[in-house]
């Protein structure tokens, strides 16, 4: 230093003093006071958490006013490598408050988000930040790393145009701030860069991983329902036979082919026969039930990626047969299909009281306590006239209640009935000489109460026996609102 007390030249603003090539700027009256000033010796985290701004020029002077710096605290941890984040949410508040707290720097606000960074725009924790940042709420941030606030581009660009605009005056991390001037933000801009190369790399790290592992046969994903992921790190990625549900997939493959079910039948039989369930304790659903059935994984092979042309043969042991498989597929063929037809005993028979659509029917099952099934049957507007009718379902049970309750009002053919009666009679005689062989008896009638042999066909009776029967009532039935009315203005 020494030659640097005599070239020391007294300005109007300040003192500076050349040692060439560098200058010192020293914004004091005394020299002696500056240069024994503690603060030159202080960490560089340890500094005043105001910056300045220009306001004005007095003559060759600017004039410049301190702008106070209020932090807004975020915390992210992203939920796609929950696992692998050395640091959680908690922990990262509590490290910053103490950063905070030894700096003396103020924290007006506090946001915390588990989020990928990976896309532009897409955490609105941060979009929020952004717009308070915009509006002047706080115009510092506080978090743990650079990589906190973006891995992308997009929202790092944001983050240095606020700084541009003045709106964002410093960004503080554990280890390093930046504020608005060429070298920081250039700074800044490096790490988030670095951050997203990571991310990048991570990926494709993770593709090649995959490809290797589908090379060796190996399934890189979750197991078929039927087969279980290997637990042992030894056999990592390999699936194994699931001794409980894998019987049971086998046969769904076995009554398509043999016995020609459709994936709506096998369906309701694992649902409400078998009460099967997956892995995750869920029924398996229907179109489940269909992605199952077209799955070649089943007889040893598999296609990965999905839709792309490249097969691969399996380590793990085959279900069923490649035979087996491609009659499956044959007879899920839409003409291949023998469907079953199920005609309910009132629908079409019945219509709405609201719209005059026809009535519509559908089947429900509950579980009861003791562990049985019951079917329940439901009547409801067709809503060919009107898509919104509003008008309310039915159970079967109480619609023939309330049929037989009105049976009074309705009108009917006595002579159709009478004679459903009389070969009812010859059916019942027919049984008791063939069945009971009861040669001589011969049951006969003098009068017939047709309201009752009515009640007892809509009490007792098959769905087939029901309609034959309201086929022979001349007045039509109309619900509204779950109550039966009778219409008989157009009895014959």
């Amino acid at each position: 230093m020494k030659g640097l007390w005599d070239r020391a030249k007294n300005t109007s603003s300040c003192w500076y003093f050349q040692a060439s090539p560098i200058r010192f700027f020293l914004p004091t009256t005394r020299v002696g006071d500056a240069l024994d000033s503690p603060r030159r010796q202080r960490h560089p985290l340890d500094m005043e958490t105001t910056t300045t701004r220009a306001v004005g020029i007095i003559g060759k002077q600017v004039i410049k006013e301190a702008v106070k710096i209020r932090y807004c605290l975020y915390a992210r941890k992203s939920t796609e490598s929950e696992e692998r984040q050395v640091l959680s949410i908690d922990s990262q508040i509590k490290e910053m408050l103490q950063l905070a707290e030894r700096d003396g720097l103020e924290v007006v606000a506090m946001k915390r988000e588990s989020h990928s960074a990976k896309e532009t725009g897409q955490r609105p924790v941060f979009n929020e930040i952004v717009e308070e940042l915009r509006i002047g709420k706080y115009n510092g941030l506080l978090t743990w790393a650079p990589d906190r606030i973006g891995r992308n581009a997009g929202d790092l660009a944001r983050v240095v145009d606020l700084m541009d605009a003045g709106m964002l005056q410093e960004i503080r991390t554990f280890s390093q701030s930046f504020r608005n001037n060429p070298n920081e933000k250039f700074l800044l801009t490096i790490l988030g860069g670095q951050a997203k190369l990571e991310n990048d790399n991570r990926g494709i790290n993770v593709k090649r991983g995959l490809r290797t592992r589908v090379e060796m046969g190996l399934w890189p994903g979750i197991a078929p329902t039927g087969y279980l992921n290997e637990r042992h790190m030894d056999r990592k990625c390999q699936v194994v036979l699931d001794p409980e549900r894998a019987p049971v997939i086998k046969k769904m493959f076995e009554k398509v082919a043999y016995e020609k079910w459709s994936g709506r039948k096998l369906y309701h039989w694992l649902r409400f026969e078998l009460n099967f369930h997956t892995t995750g304790n869920k029924p398996l659903s229907c179109g489940n039930v269909y992605r199952t059935l077209i799955n070649p994984f089943y007889y040893g092979v598999f296609e990965y990626p999905k839709k792309s042309g490249n097969w691969y043969n399996g380590k793990h042991e085959p279900l069923i047969t490649k035979e087996l498989f491609d009659e499956v597929q044959k007879q899920l063929k839409r003409d291949s299909i023998v469907r079953q037809s199920h005609e309910f005993a009132f629908t079409k028979l019945i219509t709405c009281g609201l719209c005059g659509s026809t009535f519509s029917a559908e089947e429900k099952y509950k579980q009861l306590k003791d562990g049985t099934m019951r079917k329940y049957i439901y009547y409801g507007c067709g809503r060919a006239r009107d898509h919104h009718c509003k008008n309310t379902y039915l159970q079967e049970e109480e619609l023939i209640d309330q049929i037989i309750k009105a049976l009074d009002q309705i009108d009917f053919n006595s002579f159709g009935i009478q004679h459903k009666f009389e070969e009812e009679l010859r059916r019942f005689n027919k049984f008791q000489r063939g069945v009971l062989g009861l040669s001589k008896s011969n049951v006969t009638h003098e009068e017939v109460d047709l309201k009752t042999y009515v009640k007892y066909t809509l009490k007792e009776g098959t769905g087939a026996e029901k309609r034959e029967l309201m086929g022979c009532f001349k007045s039509k039935i109309q619900i509204t609102k779950g109550v039966v009315i009778i219409d008989t203005s157009t009895a014959e």
